[in-house]
């Protein structure tokens, strides 16, 4: 225990990212521990009214309490980054396995098409999936896990490559173990570790493009309480009630920079090893 706090002193910057981490992700799991308001009622009679001890976020134009809104929306924003960094994460890596272990024409083909998808814009390419899929927060999450999927596809290649020349995969080959075997018992597990950690630098890019696109109106419909909607709700009483876009923008940013901050955690101790 005293080497964990000894620890925790000589890196505050990381235990806080983590705790912000924890904190958005049991809001999404138990809102009603920190709440007891609803997200989705109001009374008018409240209506835009500042931050204050009984609303210590303010509320909206149908008086409904904006931090309750801002935790009950926790769920669905988290749920839509979550299913994007996995589908990324088994798109990507699959595709970069494949690649970089059989090679040849295989890795042509996979990689000019992950070329492609790089030269895209992340939110425009999710755009034209979206067109394609239809609204909604699982549809959104789809087209964001799509689009992020090359940067995955490519680490993975890499880290093939380099795990496939070393002695004890081509001792394997040479004892004659089957090649799904080597990939499945040698290589994969050895290329997983950068991969792992470009997900949590992921996470953070998946919440603000989901951000983003629930913002353009394509998450779910209201009164869904995603962060991104939050903002785009309170952009028209931007000038009179500065609190309805600046506190889910803050949380946004929160959530970004405690993401960065592990990832970076993860990329130095992955050096180190």
């Amino acid at each position: 225990m005293t080497r964990f706090f000894i620890a925790a002193g000589k890196r505050p910057g990381l235990v806080i990212s983590v705790l912000v981490i924890a904190l958005v992700i049991v809001w999404a799991l138990a809102p009603s521990l920190f709440t007891h308001q609803d997200p989705l009622v109001g009374n008018v009679t409240d209506r835009l009214q500042a931050p204050s001890a009984r609303h210590i976020f303010g509320t909206d134009n149908l008086g409904r309490d904006l931090w309750a809104r801002v935790v009950y929306g926790s769920a669905q924003s988290l749920a839509a980054t979550f299913l994007a960094v996995v589908l990324a994460l088994v798109v990507g890596s699959v595709l970069g396995l494949l690649a970089g272990f059989l090679r040849g024409w295989v890795d042509d083909v996979i990689m000019r098409v992950m070329d492609v998808v790089l030269a895209i814009p992340t939110v425009l390419l999710s755009l034209a999936i979206i067109t394609a899929l239809g609204f909604g927060t699982v549809n959104v999450a789809i087209a964001v896990g799509f689009a992020s999927a090359a940067s995955f596809a490519r680490v993975m290649r890499s880290e093939v490559i380099t795990i496939s020349t070393a002695l004890y995969v081509e001792a394997a080959r040479a004892s004659g173990v089957r090649w799904y075997t080597v990939l499945r018992r040698h290589v994969l597990p050895n290329s997983l570790g950068p991969v792992l950690s470009l997900s949590a630098l992921e996470f953070g890019t998946a919440v603000l493009a989901i951000s983003s696109l629930s913002f353009l109106g394509f998450g779910a419909p209201p009164p869904a309480p995603e962060w991104g909607a939050l903002i785009s709700e309170g952009r028209n009483y931007l000038a009179t009630s500065w609190w309805l876009t600046t506190f889910p923008g803050l949380i946004i940013v929160a959530v970004v920079l405690a993401a960065n901050r592990v990832s970076r955690a993860f990329e130095k101790n992955g050096a180190a090893r």
